[in-house]
């Protein structure tokens, strides 16, 4: 068949571990001989980042920022037993992190539903998709530990140098631990109208919860600042949509969602949306079948997997080892960045093809076929083959040129 043709690139964003081996197979089974494929292409693998002082990860994001969609593999955050396997001269930050920060980009997850996979939650019917406002809060906060009795104070000097605050956090009578996070309202604002403009685009309802009774100002300003942007320039807009959006605590919004059927974008800080992602992906059925897209306010898109680089299996794979290691969440980054790119191009074969993809996952796990990691989770009674990678990525191509030659 012809391959289908692309206008302009996609950023690839090369990773590292079982999901670069995985990148590979899916390039070479699943895309390459029925694309056209143009990528700009980025070695993101923690190899790379150390030759290149992690300039890889900037320059990355600024072909992000230039093309405006990007797919990306899952990379090594390093921690101190990283930085000795991979003998690094420092432990370079998370290329997510730093992406995110350049983007201004807001995270936005997703579960990937099957028949044969049922929630955890039974009333759950729909995807719950989280909207995580990746900046600030404790990944950004400056921490002491407190080695004696002494007293801790919160201190704000402007630029001209005046100290216009002054509060004391607690009078330590023994050791303990002290934390200061913080945000900004231009990046809270960036969160909001992505949420808002999601929501709108896939046509769902928005909740937002903090807990502004407890936290007066760092709360209430995520808060009030959603309500302002919400009311000057969504509000219209959400009721001819006919959805929308509220405010609650996050410990209501939580008794909410375990009793809804889903369907809805719930959006958090930074903390809360990093433990209820993992939450309601779990609950879903596996981090292996959860999309994740970073999206800027100005619309510019970063695809990827949910998950890391599955590690165990990697060392496995090295050995010669058979591995079984789910790539679904990585497929359907591919297939989100080139929906994405034939949107923004006007390339309705490039939209289908991903549409194919996608639906050639779904009949393959439907038939039964899957990884190991999947094959506990279906429902008793449902017929299932346990294969390894390699053998399913070959099951999904087969379903692939099915749905193309029909």
């Amino acid at each position: 068949m012809k391959k289908i043709a692309m206008k302009t690139p996609l950023v690839e964003m090369d990773g590292d571990e079982m999901t670069r081996i995985l990148w590979k197979m899916i390039k070479d089974e699943l895309l390459l001989p029925f694309v056209d494929l143009k990528t700009e292409y980025y070695d993101l693998g923690l190899v790379e980042r150390e030759r290149t002082k992690d300039q890889v990860t900037f320059d990355s994001a600024y072909a992000t920022q230039k093309y405006g969609v990007a797919v990306k593999c899952a990379t090594i955050t390093p921690n101190k037993q990283r930085v000795e396997e991979y003998n690094l001269s420092q432990m370079w930050k998370s290329p997510n992190g730093t992406i995110r920060a350049i983007l201004d980009g807001t995270v936005f997850r997703a579960p990937i539903l099957i028949d044969s996979i049922r929630p955890a939650v039974r009333n759950w019917k729909k995807p719950i998709t989280i909207a995580r406002h990746a900046y600030g809060d404790i990944y950004k906060a400056t921490e002491f530990r407190v080695p004696e009795k002494g007293k801790a104070e919160l201190v704000f000097t402007d630029e001209n140098g005046r100290e216009t605050f002054r509060q004391t956090v607690y009078d330590f009578e023994c050791p303990g631990v002290l934390q200061g996070s913080y945000n900004k309202d231009n990046s809270i604002r960036s969160f909001a109208h992505a949420c808002f403009q999601f929501a709108l685009d896939s046509k769902q309802d928005l909740w937002f919860s903090a807990k502004d009774t407890i936290s007066k100002q760092y709360d209430q300003t995520f808060k009030l600042i959603f309500q302002e942007i919400y009311e000057a320039e969504y509000e219209a807009a959400f009721k001819e949509a006919g959805i929308t959006y509220f405010y609650t605590l996050i410990d209501d919004a939580v008794a909410r969602v375990v009793r809804s059927e889903g369907g809805f974008i719930w959006a958090c800080k930074n903390y809360d949306g990093d433990v209820m992602s993992d939450m309601v992906s779990t609950a879903f059925g596996s981090l292996a079948m959860m999309t994740s897209v970073l999206v800027s306010p100005d619309g510019k898109y970063e695809y990827e997997a949910a998950h890391g680089t599955v590690t165990r299996h990697y060392y496995r794979y090295l050995k010669g080892e058979e591995t079984s290691t789910n790539p679904i969440a990585t497929i359907y980054a591919w297939s989100g960045a080139l929906r994405k790119r034939g949107e923004l191009d006007g390339l309705e074969d490039l939209v289908r093809f991903a549409d194919a993809l996608e639906g050639a996952c779904i009949d393959t796990l439907n038939d039964g076929i899957m990884t190991k990691d999947l094959v506990g989770l279906v429902a008793e009674g449902t017929k299932t083959q346990a294969v390894n990678s390699a053998e399913f990525i070959r099951a999904i191509r087969a379903r692939l040129q099915a749905r193309l030659g029909a």
